[in-house]
């Protein structure tokens, strides 16, 4: 198998719905200003409108510790010069609850609530029933200098623009239930399934953020669909159960791992990238709504889906 690199870039922002007239009603709750700019006074009532975030073990000296804290406030102070007005990411989070609802009309929008985790980016996005817990400092920008030591992969997506992909990932993770399929190319349908979910939930944002590439592996993923798929083929890896295909493949990582010399010019996760294919063709070709797709078969999805790689 060769692969190359050239640019080739189409995004497919698939049905554009008219939501306008489609209701939610959510309000955003900015815990990180109440927290850091409380006083003792203050206390009290902030225990009372955040229940949820003050266990029992976490005592009083323990609250004014934290929000004492240098380091904290510096957090706390750059996170402010980004999401003072947290405005435009209400407009967007509005829109998104508004196409979830237009697909699902029992959707109940959670309570926002904007916290700070000291950048702990395995939780961006904390989602229950009721509330949506969202950490302002791993979206600071990629370039921002508390970054520094992270993975490039990892920086990328720590931006505003990538905030409503993580929001509509955990709308999403509640809604297609794990998969009890061990097949190489069901779990890349599976994946497929929640990518396409993306497609209708937020049809203005870009293939590169919501698949969170930078445009170049965006461009190599595409430019090589054809390749990968042939690869996948040639090694016998579709209906292989070796889970390590999963970390080789699925799982965020800098690169996928063809173990080949050019590893390093790939995107992680390039079975989630070619599960999409799949399932954007499956949709093409069937006459199916949303509610169909994430209860068929993963197996009989990729049966009638004529999917055929781009070359």
């Amino acid at each position: 198998m060769v692969l190359c690199l050239f640019f080739s870039c189409s995004d497919k922002n698939l049905n554009q719905i008219d939501v306008s007239k489609i209701n939610v009603d959510f309000s955003v709750e900015r815990y990180d200003v109440d927290f850091y700019t409380a006083t003792i006074e203050d206390l009290p009532k902030l225990k009372q409108k955040y229940p949820y975030l003050f266990p029992s073990e976490f005592t009083d000296s323990l609250v004014f510790a934290k929000i004492n804290d240098t380091q904290e406030h510096k957090l706390f102070a750059e996170t402010q010069k980004v999401y003072k007005d947290f405005s435009y990411e209400e407009n967007e989070i509005a829109s998104l609850f508004k196409h979830v609802k237009y697909y699902n009309s029992k959707f109940e929008a959670p309570t926002i609530v904007t916290i700070l985790t000291n950048i702990d980016y395995d939780s961006r996005v904390i989602y229950t029933d009721s509330l949506m817990l969202i950490s302002l400092d791993v979206y600071l920008g990629e370039n921002h200098k508390f970054y520094g030591d992270y993975p490039k992969y990892i920086k990328e997506n720590n931006t505003k623009n990538h905030m409503i992909v993580d929001v509509s990932n955990a709308v999403i993770d509640k809604q297609v239930y794990p998969s009890n399929k061990r097949d190489f190319v069901a779990k890349m349908i599976h994946e497929g399934k929640k990518m396409y979910l993306l497609d209708m939930y937020i049809p203005s944002i870009s293939d590169r953020e919501k698949i969170g590439y930078s445009q170049d592996k965006l461009n190599w993923a595409t430019a090589n669909e054809e390749q990968i798929w042939m690869y996948f083929m040639d090694n016998k890896l579709l209906f292989s159960t070796d889970t390590k295909l999963n970390q080789r493949f699925i799982e965020n990582a800098p690169f996928s791992k063809f173990y080949m010399a050019q590893d390093n010019l790939s995107p992680g996760k390039i079975g989630v990238w070619i599960g999409w294919q799949i399932v954007r063709s499956y949709m093409k070709h069937n006459d199916v709504s949303l509610q169909e797709l994430l209860k068929i078969d993963e197996s009989d999805l990729f049966n009638k889906s004529k999917y055929k790689p781009k070359k």
